[in-house]
């Protein structure tokens, strides 16, 4: 019996004595539980809160098919980065074919000059690089082939004067029954024989460069002038090639000058098979120096007929004027040829369209900042592209300054472009 009134008294001491450790540790927790007053946010969530405050916000909008990024920028930040706000809108899109080139002298306006005579250089008047005009002396030669000629013309004149006044006189004593018949028949063939030969030396002095002028005066010319040759230009050019130097022996086939009329050069390109198509003569190029940018507009005034067995290609051509001579033969030049020219809807530069998320996006301005949206692209040039879907007529977009905007965009978790 009173070990039964001593384990009931052991109990009752074990569940007073948990009930008095609850009361203590549950107490401030509900004390503090009750002095939260509704709406008001613990200490914890506000040094959460705290935490982000100051931090750089994603402008989001709404499309209806989730959440796009913008990028919200100042007036004086778009001035800054060089954006440039355009309304879309309509335009002609000229589509053009690249092919590489080089100037060539015009092959119709080069000349090489040829003694046409054997003798020595006696006097060189013109060197490499001069500008000559037509009929300027550009070297003098001593030959005695020429002198040889000049006297053969000077005896072929006396003999057909002498042979002109023999046959007059035949001719009237056979007319009176003087003389006989075959008197004035010889006069008449030695006559006719005196002409030819004549004739025979007068061309060779005229294939020799001697004019009607010149042969006429020839009886005048003192004896030691008879040697002396002078090599003109026929045309104003430029001297370009130069073979001869003073008392040197040329041959009457030497090369000895090459002189290019320069005032019109050749651009010649290499057209590939693929795009015999495409060109024809008459359609306008526009021939672009990749070094010094400069640019001018020429017409397709050749077409070769055949493709080369080598470059597997056909040599297209151009004629270029070249008054101020900056297209210098042998400068590497690019050709774009104008293949494709028509209205499109929608024209923007090719800048404004980026790669975005794997899609062809660009910038459209809204109230409130630049949105990424995805286009459809149609045919391009190197400037140009052409919108087929994706932005309407007047809607504003970033034509300058869009790859900024995209680096902008990538500030945050990464580029998006939403689709539609």
């Amino acid at each position: 019996m009173r070990k039964k009134t001593i384990l009931t008294v052991s109990v009752l001491a074990g569940v007073l004595f948990t009930g008095i450790a609850y009361f203590i540790w549950s107490g401030p927790a509900l004390a503090s539980a009750k002095e939260t007053e509704p709406g008001k946010m613990t200490e914890h969530e506000e040094h959460a809160d705290h935490e982000t405050e100051g931090k750089p916000q994603e402008a989001t909008g709404h499309a209806g098919h989730g959440e796009e990024k913008l990028v919200v920028l100042t007036d004086e930040q778009i001035k800054k980065f060089g954006i440039e706000v355009a309304p879309a809108g309509p335009g002609k899109l000229q589509i053009h074919l690249t092919l590489p080139g080089e100037v060539m002298v015009n092959a119709d306006r080069v000349a090489h000059i040829v003694p046409r005579i054997p003798g020595v250089v006696q006097g060189v008047r013109k060197n490499l690089g001069d500008l000559v005009r037509k009929g300027e002396v550009l070297a003098v030669l001593e030959s005695r082939e020429l002198a040889d000629a000049k006297a053969g013309f000077l005896a072929a004149r006396e003999r057909l004067s002498i042979a002109q006044s023999n046959f007059t006189r035949e001719e009237q004593l056979w007319k009176k029954k003087i003389s006989a018949e075959q008197e004035y028949l010889q006069a008449r063939q030695i006559l006719a024989e005196a002409k030819i030969e004549l004739r025979s030396i007068e061309q060779k002095l005229h294939a020799l460069g001697f004019s009607e002028s010149s042969l006429a005066e020839l009886p005048q010319q003192e004896h030691m002038s008879f040697t002396r040759y002078e090599m003109v230009a026929p045309f104003n050019a430029t001297i370009i090639e130069k073979h001869l130097t003073l008392g040197e022996a040329v041959k009457e086939d030497s090369d000895v000058f090459t002189i290019a009329d320069l005032s019109t050069v050749w651009a010649t390109f290499n057209l590939h098979q693929k795009d015999m198509t495409r060109v024809r003569m008459g359609q306008p190029v526009t021939v672009l120096d990749g070094q010094e940018g400069s640019s001018t507009q020429g017409i397709i005034s050749f077409v070769a007929p055949i493709i080369g067995e080598q470059t597997r290609t056909m040599p297209v051509r151009v004629v270029l004027p070249n008054p101020q001579g900056k297209w210098r033969p042998g400068l590497f030049v690019t050709g774009q040829v104008l293949i494709e020219s028509e209205n499109v809807a929608i024209r923007i530069p090719k800048e404004a369209v980026l790669q975005i998320d794997g899609k062809s996006c660009i910038f459209v301005k809204t109230k409130e900042g630049f949105e990424p949206q995805p286009v459809t692209v149609g045919r391009t040039n190197d400037v140009d592209a052409e919108i087929v879907s994706g932005l309407t007529a007047g809607q504003p977009y970033a034509a300058g300054g869009a790859y900024t905007l995209k680096l902008e965009l990538g500030k945050f978790k990464g580029d998006t472009c939403g689709g539609h």
